[in-house]
């Protein structure tokens, strides 16, 4: 099964899709979410964020935001 992941900035939605993970540069390491993970809040610092699915990867810069995780959800708000 697949995470679904959301990642919008105010005035745009730049990724709305189901991937396999994604990886981001939380404020006290990276670190990388699969569905089922544990629901939290935290923040983002600058960095990439890495989004796998299947044999492709794409990556978003930021400067920082804020993620939450549900079971099956991540949001990510830059």
């Amino acid at each position: 099964m697949a995470l679904k992941l959301i990642i919008a900035r105010v005035d745009k939605t730049l990724f709305d899709g189901n991937v396999e993970s994604v990886t981001l540069p939380g404020s006290s390491g990276e670190f990388t979410v699969l569905r089922g993970h544990e629901p939290f809040v935290t923040t983002l610092k600058k960095g990439n964020i890495t989004v796998s699915s299947g044999d492709s990867e794409q990556r978003f810069t930021i400067t920082n935001g804020l993620v939450e995780v549900t079971s099956g959800r991540a949001v990510v708000l830059i």
